[in-house]
């Protein structure tokens, strides 16, 4: 074990929320308290606590951060996906380059070194806060998305496959009783690991992700072909980033004058409805997908993160971020993460094992 001097070490979890994230700031906490005598600060709201003043962080322990956060959902720290600090939205209607702000904040607390727990967008606007006021850096991933670069799973992932596992445990049963097809819309805005890994597992019919183009008409000859079978019912799962048959965007405009994407569920159960004739509903998950008590795989998961990123800064080994590959951890350049998306390929085993399985999976094949 390297020795040092008792460094300060900020760690903040930043982007969209998800299950997991108070496991790995645990074991940040653990590892770098009880194994190297460090102090700990947990920065509020990501970057956005150091946006401000008084500077928003709270002192970090074993006492604070007991085996009782293995079970929370969510960040106890709080997070933000808005606000980019090289382009912050002001009351005004302008925005202002803040990020050397948050580089005065920094040197103000006396951090000496900083972990991030974010995905793929977040991390490039942290890593480039970093590259610019050489503050050491060492990132986690987190997304139930998936869709880091070179980790083969990001915190948040697993617990959030479980959820929609459920969800279709419990759409089954009321499928078959009315002769139905169910329609599940999960996340997914450019990936479809949710969606590939919840229609395996929960027994879908047919998967539709944003990365492979599909038809109606092949979707309606599978559904065909399971009422041939002797089924009355069947099961779709659908992620949200998959566009229209036409190739056109199905999003939602909200009262925040964003557009968000959303309601692929309701035009598939609108066509199929036409064209099958059989009933069909579909369902929503949304924000259920990021909430709830973490999975055993999540925790074990956000465990060995956190203790690897510490050990990572304990030898001085920065601008990196930890990530699973094999069957264990290891660590990958950030940048060579940051920004980039892992999307679903066509030689993803998975995939091979949909279509072996008999699940409609879109027309093309690798």
């Amino acid at each position: 074990m390297p020795k040092s001097r008792r460094k300060t070490l900020a760690v903040l979890t930043s982007g969209g929320d998800c299950a997991g994230l108070n496991a790995v700031i645990r074991a940040v906490v653990a590892r770098a308290s009880e194994g190297y005598g460090w102090r700990v600060i947990g920065l509020k709201d990501g970057t956005l606590g150091l946006m401000q003043k008084p500077r928003q962080f709270v002192e970090l322990d074993v006492n604070v951060c007991g085996g009782d956060m293995l079970r929370q959902g969510g960040t106890f720290l709080g997070t933000t996906n808005k606000g980019d600090p090289f382009a912050f939205p002001m009351q005004d209607g302008t925005k202002k380059d803040r990020s050397n702000e948050i580089i005065e904040a920094v040197r103000e607390l006396g951090i000496d070194a900083m972990i991030a727990i974010g995905g793929d967008g977040s991390l490039r606007i942290i890593r480039k806060l970093a590259q610019q006021g050489n503050i050491p850096l060492v990132a986690v991933p987190k997304t139930i998305d998936n869709d880091v670069h070179l980790t083969q799973y990001a915190v948040g992932f697993n617990t959030a496959v479980d959820v929609c596992v459920e969800a279709l445990d419990r759409l089954q049963p009321t499928a078959a009783s009315h002769h139905r097809v169910m329609i599940l819309e999960v996340m997914g805005r450019d990936a479809g690991h949710i969606a590939l890994h919840a229609g395996v597992a929960g027994g879908a019919d047919a998967i539709l992700i944003p990365e492979i183009p599909y038809t109606l008409e092949g979707v309606k000859a599978k559904l065909d072909k399971v009422k041939a079978s002797g089924r009355n019912h069947a099961l779709m799962v659908v992620a949200e980033g998959v566009k229209t048959e036409t190739g056109g965007p199905v999003t939602v405009a909200h009262s925040d004058a964003q557009v968000r994407y959303g309601g692929i569920g309701h035009y598939l159960s609108d066509q199929l409805a036409k064209m099958v004739g059989a009933e069909t509903r579909y369902t929503v998950l949304g924000h259920v997908q990021r909430g709830g008590t973490p999975s055993s795989s999540d925790r074990v998961l956000a465990s060995a993160f956190g203790v690897h990123a510490v050990d990572l800064i304990a030898y001085e080994r920065y601008d990196r971020m930890v990530a699973w590959q094999g069957r264990g951890v290891t660590d990958v350049p950030l940048a060579e993460v940051a920004g980039v998306t892992r999307s679903v390929t066509l030689d993803d085993p998975l995939l091979r094992s949909a279509r072996g399985l008999g699940i409609y999976v879109g027309e093309a094949k690798a």
